[in-house]
């Protein structure tokens, strides 16, 4: 949390040099996969895939839950269909990371991608602030907090900062259960893809061609790699202390870089509608998780 409030401090109190822009967006993407790719060498793959498994309930209603609620607020805020869509992604899979890969399917705008990823990231950082206290209130486990933290927060970088801070043993499950979750970028891209292609009438002349491979995030490739060679070498524990340690650190890194992105005057042109669309399907996510976790017995 102080990485990304310091961060945000100084980008709205100093006047940053133009020169530390491109080492900021390194940090704030880059540095974040990598992170990932590190957590990836403390966990072994039947780890990975007993947690995904039992993700996967959660993260199918809530995707559905989101694109119900969306598109009964689009039309009843009578919001552009295009911004609708990119926040309504954003909530559901993956914050900017699913912004970036839809934006060019439905052929949003600049401006309207700039909108969506503006009022995204305000829930972000809010999910990185209030999803702690959410946990100590509804006195989780550092498993039901990571499975929680995973399927409710919108951006990896936000789960990633708020499982942290609950704890070693969250952020490991929370890691799992958001890129588990991110993987729905690529059917949820091809869907789009689909609908726009039918909407314009197949009267469509774009030369872009959908591929999987820059759909989906090069860093979970990374990820189920390092995995791989944790299960096949069997790091001891002090390899997979070290891994942590290094992990941590980079993710802090990753934490000020994304505070250093952020400019209040974005979430002023945000404008009303967009984040109330933003705030209303993100409480419901929250909601739909809590009563899923309480139905299943991981939440009393």
């Amino acid at each position: 949390i102080f990485a990304i409030l310091i961060g945000i401090l100084l980008n709205n109190t100093l006047s940053l040099s133009h020169s530390l822009h491109p080492g900021i967006t390194f940090s704030s993407k880059n540095v974040l996969h990598y992170s990932i790719i590190m957590l990836g060498f403390t966990l072994s793959l039947s780890q990975i895939g007993d947690v995904g498994l039992r993700s996967l309930p959660i993260i199918l209603i809530t995707l559905l839950v989101c694109l119900v609620t969306i598109i009964i607020l689009i039309r009843c805020l009578k919001i552009d269909l295009n911004t609708g869509i990119l926040i309504g992604v954003g909530t559901a899979i993956c914050g900017g990371s699913a912004i970036a890969a839809t934006s060019p399917v439905i052929k949003a705008r600049e401006h309207v991608i700039a909108l969506s990823i503006s009022t995204i990231f305000l829930f972000n950082l809010l999910g990185v602030i209030l999803f702690p206290y959410l946990g100590y209130l509804f006195q989780m486990n550092q498993t039901t907090f990571g499975f929680f933290s995973g399927t409710a927060i919108n951006d990896t970088s936000s789960v990633v900062a708020a499982s942290s801070i609950y704890g070693s043993k969250a952020l490991e499950v929370a890691t799992i259960v958001k890129l588990t979750r991110t993987l729905f970028i690529i059917p949820t891209t091809i869907g789009l893809a689909l609908w726009n292609f039918k909407r314009h009438h197949y009267q469509t002349h774009s030369s872009n061609k959908i591929s999987i491979w820059n759909i989906m995030p090069q860093f979970i490739i990374g990820f189920m790699l390092a995995s791989l060679i944790s299960t096949i070498f069997n790091f001891s524990t002090d390899i997979i202390a070290l891994f942590k340690t290094i992990a941590m650190f980079l993710i802090t890194m990753a934490l000020a870089g994304v505070g250093l992105s952020v400019k209040i005057q974005h979430f002023k042109s945000a404008g009303f509608k967009p984040l109330l669309l933003g705030l209303i399907t993100w409480c419901i996510l929250i909601l739909t998780s809590l009563m899923i976790l309480l139905i299943t017995g991981m939440l009393s």
